[in-house]
């Protein structure tokens, strides 16, 4: 007998599903490609608000990176605009600045829309701290009534859950409730209580579902549609296994029964690109089509390269009456719902998912709304077209590197880089270096940084002429002590990575501006190189470095500026200019 993995049969499911029910099968014209939100953003939460001009938004999440919990806004599910973020000022959330681990930060927002007012529901988890201790869990409720508007996002109101992955529900009575998932002084499962959102008062937390036995249910959303609450949740873990699925009940309170056809969406156990799918969630469009979205990486089953981490995935899904949804299998080439028409005029300041940047730093001018710091920035580390530098970005040195001390906390001076995230499987990044540093590791460059665990860096920095391990031909080198700029590539990685590299910089590139660029060639590696700004016939490649490295965790990559003294004593400034990210290619299969 042939055997039929449960992926297969979920699709063959999928497949046979409107018919069965006689729903109207997706329609054919709507050909879409996944990720829909490429590059570092998990744990989607999505929702289509008609009193806003029909749009569609989604919130993800964003760890110890800030700007926190990018939103970005969508009028015909094809073009996704970053408009903003809920977590942009550093009094909303000030503990963010103290949250140790790579680990830690923002966790698996949900966004909803109700009587007028956006609300995000969220945990900041700080994971430096014991599981018994409550203290890992920060449970918060943003609320705005203008997403566009950053300030109109309120300040975090906090609410007791020793828990994570927390979900606003709204019952037909009148009554609020916030379903969570994981507590560490009960069983792992979801557990619900009555709230107010505006003050955070919750009620006493019962346990509603444990799962159908996976690992860490989590990721809870609750939908009430035809007299039934609908249990969304999460199984399986973070990696390979994970998978999405579902129970219902008359009450909210349970019991819940458990979906037959559960997982309802998984690629364990496949050998399909998309891996890791699931913390999903579901919306309707203006025609009444149900949607679902999910987190995936694009790794296959070997789960080796994947430096664009977690990504937003969209699935349509047939949801007939009184029966559980049924979900398309997940693909990087889509069919299905016929979409809204075209329509790219969005409000908000940040660009298109699919943009790359052409930034000149001009006088007057804001870094761009995508621009992305490690936790709260120092604002005078980062000075736009100074007066004696003019279309330049000044790095002022933080004393910390990128990878910084004592669990990854960077402490009140913060740690100077500012990037933005890799979107797309092939890309070239590049920027004008003008540095020239004074004192022993003071130094600059460009970096592939995912954690500061895990971060590959090329850069221009001070050090005595016998430091180097090789040369480029042609370079006279000298024996002595004196300290001379060179250029060094250096990893830090859970997986190995390449010794540090140091090459004189030759004497023909001395006191020049220098252009330094990391390509994405292909997807498992990158190539990082060095040359004279004004002759780039002259670029040097210092190396080519896998970017398994870089494949780990809960975020994805962000390429980007860094200035440092690597903790000795210094003050010299580095300056920024042309720089560029040039998206060349998506793989999907």
């Amino acid at each position: 007998m042939a055997r039929v993995t449960v992926a297969a049969a979920v699709s063959l499911i999928a497949v046979l599903a409107p018919l069965v029910l006689g729903t109207k099968p997706h329609a054919q014209s709507s050909t879409y490609y996944n990720p829909i939100l490429p590059g570092f953003h998990p744990d989607p939460s999505c929702i289509f608000v008609p009193e806003w001009d029909d749009t569609f938004f989604c919130a993800s999440s964003s760890f110890n990176a800030f700007p926190g919990i990018p939103l970005h806004a969508s009028k015909d599910l094809q073009n996704w605009k970053l408009i903003g973020h809920v977590l942009n000022r550093p009094e909303q959330l000030p503990r963010l600045a103290e949250t140790n681990r790579s680990t830690s930060g923002i966790w698996a927002p949900t966004l909803r829309f109700n009587e007028g007012n956006f609300w995000l529901v969220t945990t900041l988890v700080d994971d430096d701290r014991v599981d018994t201790d409550s203290s890992r869990w920060d449970n918060v409720i943003f609320k705005s009534e203008d997403p566009y508007d950053p300030y109109a996002w309120t300040e975090a109101i906090h609410f007791d859950f020793e828990g994570y992955d927390t979900s606003p529900v709204w019952d037909s009575d009148g009554k609020t409730y916030i379903v969570g998932g994981h507590a560490w002084k009960v069983s792992p499962g979801i557990l619900l209580a009555e709230a107010n959102l505006d003050t955070g008062e919750v009620g006493e937390w019962e346990v509603i579902w444990n799962g159908t036995g996976g690992t860490a249910p989590e990721g809870p959303h609750i939908f009430l549609k035809d007299g039934w609450y609908y249990l969304l949740a999460a199984e399986g873990g973070t990696g390979l296994e994970h998978m999405v699925t579902m129970a219902r009940s008359k009450s909210i309170h349970g019991p819940y029964e458990v979906n037959p056809a559960n997982p309802v969406l998984t690629n364990a156990n496949t050998t399909n690109y998309f891996q890791t799918v699931g913390h999903a969630d579901l919306f309707q469009d203006g025609a009444g089509n149900w949607w679902g979205v999910a987190l995936s990486t694009r790794s296959g089953p070997e789960y080796l390269y994947y430096p664009m981490g977690r990504e937003t995935i969209m699935v349509p899904v047939t949801w007939a009456d009184n029966e559980f949804p049924i979900w398309s299998s997940l693909n990087g080439e889509m069919s299905g719902w016929a979409f809204p028409q075209e329509n790219v005029e969005l409000a908000g300041t940040g660009p298109l998912i699919s943009e790359g940047d052409i930034i000149n730093f001009e006088p007057g001018s804001t870094l761009p709304a995508h621009f992305t710091y490690w936790r709260y920035p120092i604002p005078e580390s980062y000075i736009i077209s100074p007066s004696d530098h003019t279309n330049t970005l000044r790095l002022n040195p933080s004393k910390l590197n990128l990878t910084a001390l004592n669990g990854n906390y960077a402490g009140p001076s913060g740690q100077t880089f500012v990037g933005r995230r890799q979107q797309d499987t092939l890309f070239t990044y590049s920027v004008n270096l003008d540095f020239s540093p004074a004192l022993l590791e003071e130094e600059s460059g460009i970096s592939v940084f995912l954690t500061q665990n895990h971060h590959l860096d090329l850069g221009v920095v001070m050090l005595p002429a016998n430091s180097s391990t090789t040369t480029f031909p042609g370079t006279n080198l000298t024996t002595s002590t004196e300290l001379i700029p060179q250029l060094r590539f250096r990893g830090i990685s859970y997986v190995q990575v390449p010794d540090d590299i140091v090459v004189p910089i030759p004497e023909s590139w001395s006191g020049k501006t220098l252009r330094l660029e990391v390509k994405a060639y292909n997807m498992t590696h990158y190539s990082m190189s060095a040359g004279p700004a004004d002759a780039l016939s002259q670029m040097k490649t210092i190396l080519d470095v896998s970017n398994a490295p870089v494949s780990w965790g809960f975020s994805g990559v962000i390429l980007g500026v860094y200035c440092t003294t690597n903790g000795y004593e210094g003050s010299t400034p580095a300056y920024i200019s042309e720089w560029r990210y040039i998206p060349q290619g998506q793989f999907r299969n």
